[in-house]
């Protein structure tokens, strides 16, 4: 017969065992109000910023219809080549940028700084006179906007867990979707208002204005916006040990890097030796040249037959619907716990849009094609969760992977320009083409990926099953990452084998 004692005593055995794999009661106490503090005062920061950095880079859209081609006399393809070499020093900027973030444990500083730099070129951009003067500022804006976005992917990776970063995903690139629609609002304003003003061109005000408000942001980002968990001075002795303890329950690893440069290199190693940051980084490149239309939208917009000003308002409503789904997305896509299928059904919604858009002539059609084709990116703050579930430790190799990924898929933005040309009509058929292929091409990348994936978790199990020797270094970081569980080496060890890929 069976001892009630002793089955009493491999019940609380078991109870014991859950505890050390989750937060106690106390503990999801504390880390419910850590999560609340994190959401009202740190992302709502990088958004605001992230609506400038976006609105800084669009103001080239904006201005072409405020006679900024008119007033600096450019002729042919000049127009396309200043769009395309922002990105040129844009993806240069990436990892390198990603890197020093990461080695610095200042992103206050590292984000602020570039921040207040980019804010002083977009209002200095206000002054060019002519074809030279806009490639250079756009060149030195590519560069200097380049570690924000990256960098902020990997900084909300150090503060909220797989779980989490989805929806928090979603919020920080509502950023871009509400600055398309903010700013399009913001530059017919000033059209209307203030040209002419002081005998400088609506444009030249779009970018003086928007640039003392970046400058002033940075200059918030530096003296308000935290570090790292374990260095927030808001956080009590207690909260920070929680907020360390649940990025190390969740990734089943400490989620530190080695001290030194030397391993920040061997941080990139890894990302580089990875297959699955090279599909990510195909994955993102063909999405974002299918987002490519962004850069024209204005331009979209006034070939549906209304004045200038009228025709930056029809941006907004666009982007203010997919801004408000990418919440809905983003929280259900967290509470799966799935990816992939949150990555794939927008894609044949965005590509119906473009074929209506191509195809059709009546007003209410092709600007419902427009609506469709903004969907794309709702897929894009899923794509940046799963690069994090995906690609979670070291935090070295996380930033670099978030980096490249980041800078490869912005590489389609210098080609891209260049399927907008007039000449096709204002159906942009060879652009719609694109757009619909490219879209395509990621559904088939994310297929793959998603193959890859159940197999490594195969692996995971498989390994879960034998008796492995680890190596000196593996243990040195096992005994870190039982350390900020607050657990054994061996209830580490057992973390790690129960560790899966989100799908």
């Amino acid at each position: 017969m069976d001892d009630p004692k002793e089955d009493a005593v491999l019940e609380q055995e078991d109870v014991d065992q859950v505890r050390l794999f989750a937060l106690t009661q106390e503990e999801l106490v504390i880390e419910r109000k850590l999560r609340r503090k994190i959401d009202l005062i740190i992302l709502p920061m990088v958004v605001v910023v992230y609506i400038m950095n976006y609105i800084d880079r669009n103001n080239y859209a904006a201005s072409r219809l405020q006679g900024l081609e008119k007033d600096l006399n450019l002729t042919g393809d000049q127009y396309q080549v200043g769009l395309s070499v922002f990105f040129v020093s844009y993806v240069l900027a990436q990892i390198p940028s990603n890197l020093l973030l990461n080695y610095s444990g200042r992103p206050s500083w590292v984000l602020g700084l570039f921040t207040i730099g980019w804010g002083l070129v977009s209002a200095l951009t206000s002054q060019v006179k002519g074809y030279a003067g806009i490639v250079a500022a756009r060149f030195f804006l590519g560069a200097l906007e380049a570690p924000f976005f990256p960098g902020v992917l990997f900084y909300l990776s150090k503060w909220y867990t797989r779980r989490e970063i989805s929806l928090r995903m979603a919020i920080f690139y509502a950023g871009s979707t509400i600055s398309g629609a903010f700013g399009s609002l913001i530059a017919s304003a000033i059209l209307d208002a203030l040209n002419g003003s002081h005998g400088m061109s609506a444009w030249q005000w779009l970018y003086i204005i928007e640039g003392a408000i970046t400058i002033s942001l940075g200059i918030l980002l530096i003296v308000v916006l935290p570090d790292f968990p374990e260095t927030w001075r808001l956080l009590t002795p207690e909260a920070k040990a929680v907020a360390v303890r649940r990025l190390t329950l969740d990734a089943a690893d400490a989620d530190v890097d080695e001290k030194g440069f030397q391993h920040q290199i061997r941080g990139m190693k890894l990302a580089l030796s990875d297959p699955k940051v090279y599909l990510f980084a195909i994955m993102y490149h063909v999405s974002t040249a299918a987002g490519g239309f962004q850069n024209f939208f204005p331009s979209l917009t006034a070939t549906l037959g209304y004045s200038h000003t009228v025709s930056l308002l029809l941006v907004a409503p666009p982007y203010i619907l997919v801004t408000l789904l990418s919440f809905v997305h983003g929280w259900v896509s967290d509470r799966v716990g799935n990816r992939y299928w949150f990555y794939m059904y927008p894609i044949p919604l965005m590509a119906s849009g473009a074929v209506i858009f191509m195809t059709t002539h009546n007003f209410g059609a092709r600007y419902a094609g427009l609506f469709l084709m903004t969907l794309i990116w709702l897929k894009t703050a899923t794509s940046y969760a799963w690069i994090s579930s995906s690609v979670p430790r070291p935090p070295a190799k996380r930033s670099v992977a978030m980096a490249f990924v980041n800078a490869f898929g912005n590489a389609a933005s210098i080609w891209t320009p260049y399927t907008y040309y007039s000449s096709q009509g204002g159906n942009y058929p060879v652009a719609m083409g694109v757009i619909i292929g490219c879209a395509l091409s990621a559904g088939v990348c994310a297929t793959i990926l998603r193959f890859m994936l159940v197999r490594e978790n195969k692996e995971f199990a498989r390994l879960g099953e034998e008796t492995t020797q680890l190596t000196a270094t593996q243990r040195k970081r096992l005994e870190k990452t039982a350390q900020d569980a607050g657990v054994d080496t061996e209830t580490a060890r057992a973390m790690q084998k129960d560790f899966r890929y989100m799908l």
